[in-house]
């Protein structure tokens, strides 16, 4: 049995413009897809794709604020780290000059013009200091600070203080810190650091011409028991000889002495808080007097003393060309906390202002120049915790353009098109397009009119 099935021509034109309506759309996508560059033109084309690529690049603008940032924030360091290097400098000029100034050749005068000069450094480094990024912050502000961070001695002030917070701000895996901790970099902490100056003068009017007094470096053997004033500031101290004594037997032998002192605080200056008497000294011998000065919860107990330091002395000639005893009643070693590095210059530039003789010059130069080299160690930390602030900041760049490139990887697989097969894919379409269209003109010749023709 034979089946006949019937085409209608009109059935042939409508598949023939349905076929050929496909193949021109889908060459004109793969013509946008090449002129684009890209798989994916429209989320509609792979929306997973789309939201892929979409992602990647939210990241990718986040990379560049960030690095933006990091940018501002790493020429605030190096500009941080360059005045802490100004700092330094400054600093070691002015100690050339105070080691200069304990010359004990030079006469008051001279003193006097070494004291100006350090004077007029230590002006610029108050600027330098105070120094301020680009944005108008300080460079050294800590965690926040006053536009000037540092302040001079002011009416009810006597010494240098830091306007601020102090503190380092942290850093984080994309970012670093605009501002270092000055506090740390240029205030002592008593506990911390233990700076006491210690300064020589006779409230009797006596002069320490031809006496070589001196003290050592004073040391801060408990600082959890260090007495404080209201406002959380250690106190002041002073030990003053009173008198001298024959010892009592068995070293009463001629030429044998003690000297009696008296301790007092700043918070009551006209009453000691601690007595005592020296141990027993030769004339005409080098002696050291070991004072401890203590908290005054166990007054005898050696274990509670929270300052100690030595007089150290050497026998004084005198007018017969023996030597004598270089002590003299109304000697006086005042005990002061210093607050940081500008507090030492500030005191060394007025004791040799004051200085009237080489005793008291070289007193205070000693005492400058052992505060000075803490203050530098300090200096020299910071400074050197910026470094690593900048290397960290280098090594943020680096992670950060790794993540850049990764995440370009991600979008350009994403929606990018492989250009190869994109090229090959279009010439084959543009292929069947063109035998549609040639398919489609014979199919239109197919009439019953063309049929009798």
């Amino acid at each position: 049995m034979t089946t006949f099935q019937r085409v209608a021509t009109a059935n042939m034109y409508d598949s023939a413009l349905r076929n050929l309506a496909a193949r021109q759309k889908s060459v004109a996508d793969l013509q946008e897809n090449l002129t684009a560059g890209k798989r994916v033109v429209r989320a509609s084309d792979d929306p997973v794709a789309a939201a892929q690529a979409e992602r990647a690049l939210t990241r990718i603008s986040r990379i560049q604020a960030e690095q933006r940032q990091l940018e501002v924030q790493r020429g605030s360091m190096a500009l941080a780290e360059s005045t802490l290097g100004d700092a330094v400098g400054l600093v070691q000029e002015m100690r050339q000059l105070i080691v200069a100034a304990g010359n004990g050749t030079l006469k008051p005068e001279d003193r006097k013009t070494y004291a100006n000069q350090i004077q007029s450094l230590r002006e610029q480094l108050a600027e330098v200091i105070n120094r301020k990024d680009t944005n108008g912050a300080p460079l050294l502000g800590a965690l926040g600070s006053a536009l000037q961070p540092f302040v001079g001695p002011q009416p009810g002030t006597p010494t240098y203080e830091f306007n601020g917070l102090p503190g380092q701000a942290s850093s984080s895996g994309t970012s670093i810190a605009t501002a270092l901790d000055g506090h740390d970099a240029l205030m002592f902490d008593v506990q911390r650091d233990g700076v006491y100056h210690a300064g020589l003068s006779n409230d009797q009017g006596t002069s320490f011409s031809g006496r070589p007094i001196a003290t050592d470096m004073v040391q801060v053997k408990n600082p959890e028991k260090l007495a404080r004033d209201g406002n959380g500031q250690p106190f002041s101290y002073s030990v003053r000889i009173t008198g001298f004594q024959t010892p009592a037997a068995p070293d009463d032998a001629a030429g044998n002495y003690e000297a009696a002192y008296e301790i007092f605080r700043s918070d009551d200056p006209s009453n000691p808080i601690q007595t005592g008497v020296t141990g027993v000294l030769k004339e005409g011998m080098p002696a050291d007097i070991t004072f401890k000065i203590e908290a005054g919860v166990n007054p005898g107990d050696p274990d509670d003393a929270v300052l100690e330091f030595t007089l150290k002395s050497t026998p004084k000639q005198g007018p017969s060309g023996t030597l004598e005893n270089p002590f003299s009643v109304g000697d006086t070693v005042t005990v002061q906390p210093s607050t940081g590095m500008m507090d030492v210059v500030d005191r060394v530039v007025s004791d040799l202002r004051g200085a009237s003789d080489g005793t008291l010059a070289a007193q205070a130069v000693s005492q400058a120049l052992a505060h000075l080299d803490i203050g530098m160690e300090r200096l020299h930390n910071i400074r050197g915790y910026a470094g690593e602030l900048l290397n960290r900041a280098d090594r943020i760049s680096s992670d950060q353009e790794t993540r850049s490139i990764q995440l370009e990887g991600d979008r350009s697989r994403a929606e990018d098109l492989d250009m190869v097969q994109g090229i090959s894919d279009f010439q084959n379409a543009h292929v069947g397009y063109e035998a549609a269209l040639k398919s489609y003109a014979q199919v239109q010749r197919m009439s019953l009119f063309d049929f009798l023709r």
